[in-house]
């Protein structure tokens, strides 16, 4: 008589039991997606965008834990009977602030189809910062130290890397790419979009990549502009910046040498190279004020790698070889402009954390055997940083997960921008990460731009514009040709070599698009 109840009950139990297993469990984001916006125009430089700030989980493994600062900047599409939806934007760093990116693209066509999405990341400017304290120097910038400074480099850098740690706080292991792609879907969610399109420079490409291996189904069109290799995070990436400088200056030296009765450097690459390398010494031995061998390495690396300078460099080349003092004067204060956009591009941000997010070497002789190697082979664009011992040689904090490993399973073909001549991403990662992702590859050829769309290129332009706005992809494999070399004609030719001009110099510097942007 008692067993039909029991039976019963058993059969009720069962049901409920599957009911509940076949519900969709909460979504423990819920409340950050569901979060209000409140837009109000930005400050200062950036007031013809509208911010807003929002909430992201510190920890998504605990989303509710501690919480951080989103802050982010819209400027909504110009052609509302146009608008195809949203554009992030990531301009890399890492720790680059992308607050102002909708303003550098204001005057594009995306501008008119997208609500143009610029984001501080965790960590950065206005989102919850991550605030390194300084470490005092300890070495000297030099571009070929001698090897008993190899120890203060290594100190340095774990000087840099405590202090780093000791003002961190608790928010420093969760600075990272995989993190910064699930606040980019937090935002997504909370603008109301079911996907985003992205376009990412430098940095940038590889947290767009990361997102979209992360986030499939909520990508649609992305450009990613300067690519870092993907088999390169993170410390191959910053030795191959060093190889990349070298091959510029040889591409250099080569134009120079076809020139001789223009520059009298020599008639062969390697006739130029030796000049070099003589005024190198002679700078070290005997500095033209404080324009020294370091100094002059610096200029080299980034006169060789902009293409328009190469007249330029050829001429501060010949001036400080002289041995007439105003000549020496004028060549070191031309250099002095190369030489300072050479120590701009070393550092930046939450650099020191991200770039952590990948294990390094820690023995020590496997960067003092590079330094020593660097020093006499990559001594341009002060190439012997990219061998020395940094930050992450002595990481002080574990990440809670590896890195991603990048895939394209559900997205839509991208576009890859390169220039064969970068030196901040060296041009193996455009084909490198075109490959990996199964993306259309655009070629800058005969270029040192680092960040090419919306930086004058008018063919680049064109292709974005028409994959972005249009959908039309470009072909699987092509090309745009770089800003030209200077009008020098060759030996036998006529001609001469143009006249030096540092001004000039600094015009072209700040004309290069993204990369001369503040």
């Amino acid at each position: 008589m008692h067993r039909f109840p029991v039976l019963a009950l058993s059969v009720v139990t069962l049901l409920t039991t599957t009911a509940i297993a076949s519900a969709d469990p909460p979504d423990p984001l819920a409340e950050f997606h569901a979060q209000p916006v409140k837009w109000a125009p930005c400050s200062g430089k950036l007031a013809e965008l509208e911010c807003t700030t929002l909430v992201a989980p510190l920890d998504y493994a605990k989303p509710g834990g501690d919480r951080i600062n989103l802050t982010v900047s819209r400027r909504k599409a110009a052609a509302a009977d146009r608008r195809r939806g949203v554009l992030f934007t990531n301009p890399g760093g890492p720790g680059g602030s992308g607050l102002g990116l909708p303003l550098f693209l204001m005057k594009s066509e995306l501008a008119q189809v997208y609500d143009l999405i610029g984001i501080d990341p965790r960590g950065v400017g206005g989102s919850t910062a991550l605030n390194c304290r300084s470490a005092p120097a300890i070495a000297a910038p030099e571009s070929r130290p001698a090897d008993g400074e190899f120890g203060k480099w290594a100190a340095e850098a774990r000087e840099a890397e405590e202090a780093c740690q000791t003002s961190g706080g608790g928010i420093r292991q969760f600075i990272s790419t995989a993190n910064t792609a699930r606040d980019m879907d937090v935002v997504r969610a909370v603008l109301g979009e079911a996907k985003i399109n992205y376009l990412g420079y430098s940095y940038g490409t590889y947290l767009g990549a990361v997102y979209g291996t992360m986030f499939p189904g909520r990508l649609d069109r992305s450009v990613l502009d300067s690519a870092v290799h993907p088999e390169w995070i993170w410390h191959e990436q910053f030795r191959q910046q060093a190889i990349a400088y070298r091959q510029d200056v040889e591409a250099w030296a080569a134009w120079v040498g076809e020139r001789a009765e223009k520059f009298g450097l020599g008639k062969s690459r390697d006739e130029v190279l030796a000049e070099v390398e003589k005024v190198a010494v002679k700078l070290r031995a005997t500095p033209v004020g404080e324009y020294d061998q370091s100094s002059f390495d610096g200029a080299v690396g980034v006169g060789a790698r902009y293409r328009p300078l190469w007249s330029d460099l050829a001429s501060i080349v010949t001036k400080l070889r002289s041995g007439e003092q105003p000549a020496n004067a004028e060549g070191a204060k031309a250099g002095q402009v190369l030489t300072r956009t050479g120590l701009q591009e070393l550092r930046s941000g939450v650099f020191d954390t991200v770039t952590c997010e990948s294990d390094w070497p820690t023995d020590l002789h496997v960067y003092y055997e590079d330094m020593r190697m660097f020093r006499e082979r990559y001594p341009y664009g002060f190439g012997i940083v990219r061998a020395a011992p940094m930050t992450c040689t002595f990481r002080a904090f574990t990440p809670p997960e590896a890195p991603v490993k990048l895939a394209r399973e559900g997205y839509p073909i991208g576009v890859v921008v390169q220039s064969e001549g970068d030196t901040q991403t060296q041009y193996a990662g455009g084909p490198a990460m075109a490959r990996r992702l199964g993306h259309n590859l655009i070629t800058v050829t005969d270029e040192g731009k680092h960040g090419l769309y919306n930086g004058g290129n008018k063919c680049v332009d064109d292709k974005v514009n028409r994959y972005l706005v249009d959908g039309a992809l470009p072909g699987s494999s092509s090309e745009c040709a770089g800003d030209p070399r200077p009008d020098v004609p060759k030996d036998g030719q006529g001609g001469s070599a143009l006249t030096l001009s540092p001004e000039g110099i600094q015009a072209y510097l700040d004309g290069r698009g993204f990369s001369a942007r503040p």
